[in-house]
């Protein structure tokens, strides 16, 4: 009997051995490719990492910022005159501007947005668990992670929350959900934002990364490869050729975790309402739940300043918050750091931000809350 040298192979060749072959494949064209990126990007990202007057060197899921007077990292954004906001907002009570009080319950639900730092956020609550003895709870990953729910979804989502025992945390990426209409107890909602343009610029790259759609594969098999055109289209070009995926339309709907444009939504909720870009009711809606359910929405440019609001307004879960970063810094600061992510030219950027005008507004009503709950600790008035 005669065998031939390509059956024999078949017999032991993996049947998915084809499509290994292929993700290397192209794993490794990417990867050269991006090595072989135009020097000047590569030098220009060196001036930002070593500058101590650029603007954020993060991909931002960690950035690193100075502490309270101890001189480590850098400012990434310059912080308003305390002076200034102080005479503008005249006296401030603590207790009127957190909301912390009205929980029944030691619950938090970190609802958090992608890109603005919530990642860091988690691994901090992880360490915080131990520190201050409560529960910590995460969604596990999903092939299609959904944040728009359904009426159905979010009150198995709202019944699920509430069977954790007290005290805990639970992290999921969801829109706002107000429990109330349930007949539940509301959570101690807290959550993170960050400039909206930059946020965009980031997830644009964070899902062309070598290891995240290599980790996606390995987490789900059957998922398609990315088409390698689509993985070496940069952002600018993307913006300048008005590419469909580039398209920042005010009042355009699409629904899905694939749409990262609308931070808005994340504390708008699932209605109808909340899911145009960039529109007014949105806007009005997600300001109005963030003042009445919110402890805190931190700020990812003021990260030092977010931590000390956490630790003083939400103190069972954030006690030590910015002794358990700022010592394990150098663990944070590697968290979903992007290293294959270019500058974006300024230019650019403004031709972005000409429709994100509302998601713009929100974003510094959220800075203006914080900086208000910061202003009325008085943490640095002298006695």
């Amino acid at each position: 009997m005669v065998f031939s040298r390509s059956g024999v192979m078949r017999q032991y060749v993996p049947k998915r051995w084809s499509e290994f072959i292929s993700l290397l494949f192209l794993s490794t064209t990417f990867f050269l490719f991006l090595q072989t990126r135009d020097l000047s990007l590569q030098l220009s990202n060196e001036r930002m990492r070593h500058t101590a007057e650029g603007e954020e060197y993060i991909e931002a899921e960690a950035p690193y910022m100075e502490g309270e007077n101890d001189g480590k990292g850098r400012p990434i954004h310059r912080d308003l005159s305390t002076a200034k906001e102080r005479e503008y907002y005249g006296k401030l009570d603590p207790m009127e501007l957190n909301n912390t009080k009205n929980a029944k319950k030691e619950i938090l639900f970190f609802n958090r947005v992608p890109k603005v730092g919530s990642q860091t956020a988690m691994e901090l609550l992880k360490s915080l668990s131990i520190k201050n003895n409560f529960h910590y709870h995460k969604d596990k990953t999903q092939k299609v992670e959904t944040i728009k729910l359904t009426y159905n979804e979010e009150k198995r989502l709202s019944n699920l929350v509430n069977t954790f025992q007290p005290s805990s945390v639970y992290v999921k990426h969801v829109c706002f959900t107000n429990f109330t209409k349930f007949n539940l107890d509301m959570p101690i909602y807290v959550n993170m934002v960050r400039d909206p343009v930059e946020r965009v610029i980031s997830w644009y790259y964070y899902v062309r990364a070598p290891w995240y759609f290599v980790e996606r594969k390995r987490a789900f098999p059957d998922l398609p490869l990315p088409n390698p055109n689509w993985l070496k289209k940069d952002f600018e070009t993307c913006v300048k050729t008005n590419d469909p995926e580039c398209r920042y339309l005010p009042g355009h709907r699409r629904d899905g975790f694939g749409d990262h444009r609308r931070q808005t939504m994340f504390f708008c909720g699932h209605a109808d309402d909340c899911t145009g870009f960039n529109t007014e009711v949105a806007m009005r809606k997600a300001k109005e739940n963030v003042e009445k359910h919110y402890a805190v929405v931190g700020v990812l440019e003021e990260l030092n300043k977010t931590l000390t609001v956490l630790e003083h307004y939400v103190p069972r879960f954030f006690k030590g918050a910015k002794d358990v970063y700022y010592n394990e810094v150098k663990i944070f600061s590697k968290i979903n750091r992007n290293i294959y992510k270019p500058t974006t030219a300024e230019a650019t950027k403004d031709i972005v931000r000409k429709n994100f005008t509302r998601e713009l507004e929100f974003f510094d009503f959220c800075k203006q809350r914080l900086h208000k709950q910061y202003l009325a600790l008085n943490l640095d008035q002298k006695p």
